[in-house]
């Protein structure tokens, strides 16, 4: 029997802002789930803090909520006991590129064969508005009436910089390309980032569901761009304002994921590997491999 949508609805209902872009994401990432004819208990939801990360209450799969801007490290430890399992880490702009950074970095370096859902809204909006790490520079906050005075921060590039081999946009307000997008990037081998633009409808009244739909194009229907070429994609990435791409931009495959250069590993997944006592010359052993 294939799954279904229905198959992954929790019995916790929302209590996300009517209008919210995470309803978007979290209905994109069920019929991804079902589309790949995956099962709840193959799944392991992962999140941080914040609105978005309230998600894996909503689902019915494996779920473990973190604290913020740790959702990467626990995510690698979950993908390190048990990696037959579809690790998929959601959380937001704030907790992926502002807190977590450098786990961001990290996980992309070592290619972690997991899936990166940020819910990029451009603010924090479980703490009430103040400016996040890609809100634009001049965004007005009630923490920053002046507009803020940093640069944003490119997710893209900086992904396309640290070496991820699958780098997307999606859009909370395209359900199919969404959904698409997020079936590409759990069957992907190796670390996938979606960075999804995702209006927050209380407290970013500048990057509205109209204003990205007055911008966003989608990279498939780009003549002559494929997501092979690098440079391609990282010309793609500094695009920004009047015209804003959504889609793949970047997959490299064939590289070999974390997981696949670890010996433990080789013989199965750690969880069904079991425990045993050492004997004296498997102690002395190991104990020569540090001499």
């Amino acid at each position: 029997m294939m799954s279904e949508v229905k198959d992954f609805a929790s019995p916790v209902r929302p209590t996300w802002c009517p209008g919210c872009g995470n309803f978007g994401i979290l209905n994109a990432l069920k019929r991804a789930l079902a589309n790949l004819d995956l099962e709840p208990h193959q799944v392991l939801l992962v999140s941080g803090i914040g609105c978005g990360s309230k998600l894996p209450d909503y689902m019915k799969a494996n779920g473990f909520m973190g604290i913020h801007g740790r959702v990467l490290p626990i995510a690698t430890g979950a993908k390190l006991a048990n990696h037959e399992l579809k690790v998929i880490a959601v959380h937001g702009d704030g907790d992926g590129y502002g807190i977590g950074g450098n786990h961001f970095l990290y996980t992309m370096r070592r290619n972690m064969d997991l899936v990166d859902i940020i819910q990029n809204n451009q603010v924090y909006g479980l703490t009430k508005g103040q400016y996040s790490p890609t809100s634009e520079r001049g965004f007005v906050t009630k923490t920053s009436p002046e507009g803020a005075i940093e640069l944003a921060v490119n997710p893209i590039a900086l992904a396309l910089a640290a070496g991820a081999t699958f780098i997307a946009r999606g859009f909370a307000g395209e359900l199919p390309h969404l959904a698409q997008l997020l079936a590409q990037a759990i069957e992907h081998r190796g670390y996938a980032l979606v960075d999804v633009l995702q209006p927050c409808v209380i407290f970013n009244r500048v990057n509205t569901y109209d204003w990205f739909r007055a911008r966003l194009y989608k990279l498939e229907e780009e003549e002559g761009y494929g997501p092979s070429n690098r440079e391609a994609a990282w010309e793609k990435a500094f695009e920004w304002g009047d015209r804003i791409p959504i889609g793949l931009f970047y997959q490299v495959e064939g590289l070999p994921t974390y997981e696949d250069q670890l010996p433990a590993l080789r013989v199965g997944s750690l969880v069904k590997q079991g425990l045993r006592p050492l004997t004296p010359e498997e102690v002395e052993a190991l104990k020569q491999e540090f001499v």
